[in-house]
């Protein structure tokens, strides 16, 4: 009787240990989609500022975002370089991530 409730207590440990670490992994995940996704949203602009591509540099990298279940937040233009920021829900989360695109500085 006492191996019964020992074996059904670590079987309850180890089912929350999984659920927890998965939902940290997913965490991961969200948040390098999102980082990719705000890296080439600012890639997209910067392309189209330096006139590399055709259109507005706000508009391309909102389509690209959307494309990856994202928002753009701020686009900021500063001459060559542009910083994007792109955001997405995570469940009950809003989450973000910032990425900036443009020739080195100097």
């Amino acid at each position: 009787m006492a191996s019964t409730v020992a074996v059904i207590g670590i079987l309850a440990a180890s089912a929350t240990l999984v659920a927890g670490l998965s939902a940290v992994g997913a965490a991961a995940i969200h948040s390098q989609r999102l980082a990719g996704a705000a890296d080439t949203s600012a890639l997209a602009a910067a392309d189209t500022v330096t006139g590399l591509a055709a259109g507005e540099p706000c508009d391309r990298a909102a389509d690209l975002a959307a494309t990856a279940g994202a928002a753009v937040a701020v686009c900021d233009i500063d001459g060559f370089v542009v910083t994007v920021t792109v955001t997405a829900r995570f469940g009950v989360f809003a989450t973000s991530a910032t990425a900036r695109a443009g020739p080195p500085p100097g």
